[in-house]
């Protein structure tokens, strides 16, 4: 092993264990991410001053969301890792499809799940659309920061070998003896704990006052910090590089630039409401 070279931690990547019962650090991610995620967003409908009004949504609404985005969550992720990750396995062996307990999961796939919770729940409650997809990613970088910290709990999803030298540099237990990028850290700080800076500065100068700013922000944003993060991230050996030396997370994440920008765009031609004058101000 080269010099500096950092050995991966021996993670066990089973967090609780009662008899048969075993709670993985991965599970306990996703769920954390949401519970989180639901305290912040109720925190948000709970301002006014950051709607210039109340939110359109209630806080009963977003306590009822929170099976669907789930359910959303799952189904999305499952789907998306089968179809664009695994598919030719997969349909050898069907079965496994539903074993989620043995890993897979797509970000592309649970974001388009959350995407048709958000309409099919809005469209249920006759909710505005735009406000729902802004509250549930502006709080989404809490739960990607936490799902990538038990990537790297996993020793999963490593990145690829790095330049000699790198003080950083891991040798992860399945990864061969190279020393590699720790990309798993680099996504949960571009995409986790960046992107949700990036959001909550946006939403304290006033984005949710514009429906759908957050949510193209999010997807324009996390669409670059994944292609960036790619760059350092071994492709997924049953798929390698395709087109040009593109992997499937590039390919996946340049639509959602495209779709962000658009959403921005139309945003910032909303026109925000004006404040209500104060009472003692607005008498002659």
């Amino acid at each position: 092993m080269p010099f500096l070279v950092i050995p991966f931690p021996a993670f066990d990547p089973i967090a609780i264990a009662i008899g048969p019962i075993a709670i993985r650090w991965y599970a306990l991610g996703y769920i954390f991410g949401i519970v989180l995620g639901w305290i912040y967003a109720r925190a948000l409908i709970k301002r006014p001053q950051l709607w210039n009004g109340a939110s359109p949504i209630t806080l009963l609404d977003m306590d009822d969301f929170i099976l669907w985005v789930t359910v959303g969550i799952i189904l999305g992720g499952r789907t998306g890792y089968v179809l664009f990750y695994n598919l030719p396995f997969f349909i050898q062996h069907p079965g496994e499809i539903l074993e989620l307990w043995k890993g897979g999961m797509s970000f592309h796939g649970g974001f388009l799940g959350c995407v048709a919770a958000v309409m099919l729940f809005c469209w249920k409650r006759n909710l505005p659309t735009l406000s729902l997809g802004d509250i549930t990613c502006g709080v989404a970088p809490i739960g990607i920061f936490l799902v990538r910290l038990t990537n790297f709990i996993n020793g999963e999803l490593w990145g690829r070998p790095a330049d000699p030298g790198l003080p950083w540099a891991m040798v992860f237990p399945n990864g061969g003896p190279l020393p590699r990028h720790p990309s798993q850290l680099y996504e949960a700080g571009l995409e986790g704990i960046v992107l949700f800076m990036l959001l909550a500065v946006m939403i304290r100068l006033g984005a949710l006052k514009r429906p759908g700013l957050i949510l193209g922000s999010f997807i324009a944003f996390y669409g670059l910090a994944r292609i960036f993060g790619e760059f350092f991230r071994e492709p997924d050996p049953q798929l390698g590089f395709l087109w040009g030396g593109l992997t499937m997370g590039m390919l996946l994440s340049l639509p959602m630039i495209a779709v962000g920008a658009i959403l921005i765009a139309l945003a910032c031609r909303h026109k925000t409401p004006s404040s209500s004058p104060n009472p003692i101000e607005g008498t002659p």
